[in-house]
């Protein structure tokens, strides 16, 4: 059975998740503070971490952060623990990598649903495929094309012959203003590519090209569509997905139309360099300027700025963030 590392400074609390997880038959390791969290996670590498966003010593922030600069615990699933709810605080979690958060007080069926939720997705990210998730079943077996550098992939207008599924890389979708300027509507890593469009029946409403190599299973669309048709599992999972899909743009397109040049590249830097497990950030300025809805000039003066005051580094041409911490202040 997994094990999970617990690090809660009260008590009570973290007696009731350690008794719940117990029932659950969960193997539970528990620290009172983040230093002591720090040192089991990295003795015992758990297979999940439940942290308190308030701790005496480190706090849970510190805590993440240092997990996450550590190669050995940086894939741990994390979940943050919290009683506060302000949202700046939560979406701070999040850009440092958070996996899920919790806000205390909480029912048991959330606590166990959100750890059963990230250790699935953990195991995939590890090849192991889960024989009880119908989408995942889905992809096993399937024939497989290869894309490099800026090779596209699929054009807007057309429609979907297949679903895709990113085994390794990441692609971008964009959408080519009428002035020739290029908006980078999303970037994905490993996950499905183009559903939207199958589901919705519709043709592509925007064009998918490979950011660095990429190796993509190809899904049948007559496989999509009977596993859809037969299983509600999946289509719960499949609405959760689209439901992710919609808050992504709408907060895109927020961030576009009113944060400031400095607030929209700190965004764009956090969220990549989450997508690329904080390991420096290789994709060029111009599709990064692009995903931020800049200028790539300006965006490239305010890289200048935060490579001054220490924020990030840049070396030949990956670029490495030195403080999340410092980052994530600048956007709030």
């Amino acid at each position: 059975m997994s094990t999970i590392l617990v690090i809660e400074d009260n008590t009570a609390v973290r007696e009731e998740i350690v008794e719940i997880l117990g029932l659950a038959n969960y193997t539970v390791l528990e620290a009172v503070d983040g230093k002591e969290g720090i040192l089991l996670a990295e003795e015992k590498h758990p297979d999940l971490i439940i942290c308190d966003l308030t701790l005496p010593i480190l706090d849970g922030f510190v805590v993440l952060q240092v997990l996450n600069n550590n190669k050995e615990t940086s894939s741990i699933p994390f979940i943050f623990l919290t009683s506060r709810s302000d949202r700046a605080e939560v979406r701070r979690g999040m850009d440092l990598g958070a996996d899920d958060y919790i806000t205390k007080p909480f029912e048991s069926s959330e606590l166990l649903n959100s750890i059963e939720c990230r250790l699935k997705k953990s195991a995939v990210k590890k090849g192991n495929v889960l024989l009880d998730d119908p989408l995942q079943d889905l992809i096993k077996n399937r024939n497989v094309r290869y894309y490099k550098n800026k090779q596209l992939i699929y054009q807007e207008g057309n429609h979907p012959s297949c679903l895709f599924y990113i085994l390794k890389g990441k692609v971008k979708t964009f959408k080519v203003c009428e002035d020739g300027r290029e908006l980078i509507t999303a970037l994905y890593n490993e996950g499905f590519l183009g559903h939207v469009a199958l589901i919705n029946k519709t043709c592509y409403h925007e064009s998918a090209e490979a950011v660095d190599d990429v190796e993509l299973a190809v899904i049948p669309n007559a496989d999509f569509d009977r596993m859809v048709a037969e299983n509600n599992y999946a289509q719960g999972q499949l609405i959760k997905i689209l439901a992710q899909n919609v808050d992504d743009k709408e907060g895109q397109l927020l961030k576009v139309a009113y944060d400031s040049l400095r607030k929209k590249t700190a965004d764009t830097l956090l969220a990549v360099n989450k997508k690329y497990n904080n390991e420096g950030i290789r994709i060029s300025r111009s599709n990064l300027a692009a995903l931020a809805g800049v200028a790539k000039e300006s965006f490239a003066r305010t890289l200048s700025d935060f490579r001054d005051e220490q924020l990030i580094d840049i070396k030949k041409g990956v670029i490495f963030i030195l403080d999340v911490d410092k980052l994530s202040r600048v956007i709030y």
